[in-house]
């Protein structure tokens, strides 16, 4: 027969075991729920009872919560109990054990002794859980037995309630710690969110997702200070319910018992289902399940900005650590929108300054004599360091280039910065007038000079009597002519036609032509004395496809022109038109880009710019042209593509050259059927 003492070796030894292992729970890293469950699987290893229940001190909420297994099982989920009325609330705040031996003679706490009478607990034991650094709470157990606790078993739950305390306390850190961490990646995720955003409300119904992981909510809303109607302008942002409560563009007064006094005094506002019931805004949120608020201020330097809004379906659902993370949130919402406003007024500055600045190239322009010539490239840039040099001067100037380059410009420009810029500016194109009568128009004639001269006539020469006269197409001028005006510059005199008066004349002659003289002078179209005398300062105007960079200001330049003219509000023009527009060769020049925009302009509707890209096809030489649009366009491209070297995308590409995309270019290229070999060769 095995004696007493073998059973008692052997019960001590499992309690030894399970002390073992509540020891290693203390290091054990788990969730709190987790913990107490093991917890109570081990002290049936230590002692007797049929009930164990936690009661562990909240300190958020300044109330005592339960965890409670019955036969191994959890009864139900943790709970508050009334600190009045509850064992564990009085060993809590004794630090001393509680050994009820019968329920039925105990006359104190009632409620949880009703609750133990239903498990059938007839005996009760609470031993204080603390550590050196808190209390947390105590440590409940029940039997169904009277009188089954006694002092030697509180010795033993003393020292099992000091390694039950450290491995709660442990699991505590940890959840708070993994809380506070959730807490903050949750802030820097939200904050990523809001950096690049120009809109907070556009992105609200992401961070509310996010906020979700911390703080649960069924509803969030911003509501956002108008000083024009001093009013908070509400947006139902978050959960479809939120668009339930709250109508779009809904806006309250900020005398609003709910959102108004929040953003009035700077302090969060926690608001349950009666407060809720003082308003209307609260009414229509009871109506939708909303069962408490909370409105947190969005303060930012120069003041309240408004405030964030979240609600749940849950009584009593925030607490002070969702306000204080809330805040936090609250503080990147406010950073945003002042980022937001402040990106606003930066766009309408520069707007603003945009104007300015055209204002101001304009006056620019108008004080150095060129309002008109519109242009910063290095070309063009260096045909006005000669006009700068010139002007002064009363020296002869020969303004070369393509028709459409702005000699005109270049000439008046020259007038205007000479000593001469109060006298007249007198034209003539010699190009446009009959031969027979540009000797009149330029000598003028006397009345009977030849049939039809009724009167007399006043030539340009001497209108342009202490001014300037400028000869546009000057390489017309009939042969028989060019001696007279040879005169004139060498000597400033001449005679009217059909008279016999020597004229005097004090003018400065500027003479333009898009022909090459010099080839006109070795054909002997043009008299060599006359070249070299029009040739003291030559100017060469550079054509349109060498000022690259000028041709986005021109077009900017002539669409603000021409949408005045038509009353038009043109604010875009897409990049692929403007890439387009500046890889064009333009053969006709400034005067061609000019007369293209207009006709953009009437074909425009709308703030876009419509450009007719498909006219920028040049004339293919060769007899087996075809004059097909696809045709045409066929051709177009390939040329282009030479004229890269075969390279498709990139900022000098054929696609950006042809102002289309790289995949629309590759599209239409398959389409036409063109090789790498046709583009190559």
């Amino acid at each position: 027969m095995v004696p007493d003492s073998h059973f008692e070796f052997e019960g001590d030894l499992c309690r030894y075991e399970a002390l073992l292992q509540m020891a290693d729970l203390v290091a054990h890293q788990c969730a709190l729920p987790e913990l107490l469950s093991e917890l109570a699987l081990r002290l049936r290893q230590v002692i007797l009872f049929e009930l164990a229940s936690f009661s562990l001190y909240d300190r958020a909420k300044n109330v005592m919560r339960l965890h409670t297994w019955h036969d191994g099982k959890p009864t139900h989920a943790p709970s508050e109990v009334p600190g009045e009325d509850s064992p564990g609330e009085w060993v809590w705040q004794n630090q001393q054990p509680l050994i009820i031996s019968d329920l039925e003679a105990e006359t104190r706490f009632s409620a949880v002794r009703e609750i133990l009478r239903r498990h059938g607990i007839r005996s009760y034991c609470a031993i204080p859980l603390t550590t050196a650094q808190e209390k947390l709470g105590t440590l409940g157990l029940g039997s169904s037995q009277r009188q089954s606790y006694a002092e030697s078993d509180v010795r033993l739950l003393k020292s099992v309630a000091e390694l039950v305390a450290l491995a709660i306390e442990n699991a505590v850190m940890r959840t708070a710690f993994l809380r506070e961490k959730e807490r903050t990646d949750t802030l820097l995720e939200i904050g990523n969110a809001l950096i690049p955003s120009l809109d907070v409300r556009d992105l609200f119904p992401e961070i509310s997702e996010m906020l979700n992981k911390v703080v649960r909510h069924n509803f969030a809303s911003l509501a956002l200070h108008e000083e024009a109607t001093r009013c908070l302008h509400v947006c139902a942002l978050g959960s479809p319910r939120s668009r339930q409560v709250i109508e779009l563009d809904t806006r309250l007064p900020l005398v609003e018992p709910l959102c108004g006094p929040s953003f009035l005094h700077g302090e969060p506002e926690i608001f349950n289902r009666q407060e809720l019931a003082g308003s209307s805004l609260g009414t229509r949120m009871l109506a939708e399940g909303i069962q408490s608020l909370c409105c947190v201020p969005i303060i930012h330097r120069k003041g309240s900005l408004g405030t964030l809004n979240l609600g749940s379906t849950g009584d009593n659902a925030f607490d002070h650590e969702d306000i204080s993370f809330l805040k936090q949130v609250a503080n990147q919402v406010a950073t945003a929108l002042d980022s937001a406003q402040a990106y606003r007024e930066i766009a309408d500055l520069t707007a603003k300054l945009k104007h300015e600045k055209l204002y101001l190239q304009d006056e620019i322009r108008s004080v150095l004599g060129f309002e008109e010539i519109i242009g910063e490239s290095p070309a063009l840039r260096q045909v006005l360091d000669q006009v700068r040099t010139v002007a002064p001067q009363d020296a002869t100037v020969l303004i070369l280039g393509e028709t459409g380059t702005g000699k005109e410009l270049i000439a008046r420009a020259i007038h205007r910065m000479s000593s001469r810029k109060d006298a007249s500016f007198i034209k003539l194109n010699c190009a446009a007038i009959p031969t027979g009568l540009l000797e009149s128009e330029l000598f003028g004639h006397e009345r009977g000079a030849f049939t039809g001269a009724i009167s007399q006539k006043i030539g340009r020469l001497e209108l342009a009597d202490k001014g300037t006269l400028f000869l546009d197409e000057v390489g017309e001028i009939p042969l028989e002519l060019q001696p007279k005006l040879l005169r004139v510059l060498q000597d400033q005199e001449f005679e009217r036609l059909g008279g016999v008066r020597t004229i005097h004349v004090n003018l400065r002659l500027i003479a333009a032509t898009n022909r090459n003289l010099a080839k006109s002078v070795a054909a002997h179209e043009f008299r060599d004395d006359l070249y070299y005398r029009l040739r003291v300062f030559p100017v060469q105007m550079p054509p349109l496809r060498e000022r690259g960079k000028d041709v986005p200001l021109l077009v900017r330049y002539f669409v603000q022109k021409f949408s005045r003219r038509m009353n038009k509000h043109i604010e875009n023009i897409p990049t692929e038109t403007m890439n387009a527009l500046a890889y064009w060769t333009w053969p006709g020049n400034v005067r061609e880009l000019e007369n293209f925009i207009e006709r953009s302009l009437i074909l425009s509707e709308g703030t876009t710019l419509k450009v007719p890209l498909a006219e920028l096809i040049p004339p293919y030489e060769g007899t087996s042209q075809n004059f097909t649009l696809e045709g045409l366009e066929r051709e177009h491209i390939l040329r282009v593509l030479r004229e890269t070297g075969g390279v498709i995308a990139g900022l000098h590409g054929a696609a950006a050259r042809l102002g289309m995309k790289r995949t629309t270019l590759q599209s239409r290229m398959q389409k036409m059927g063109i090789t790498r070999e046709e583009y190559q060769n």
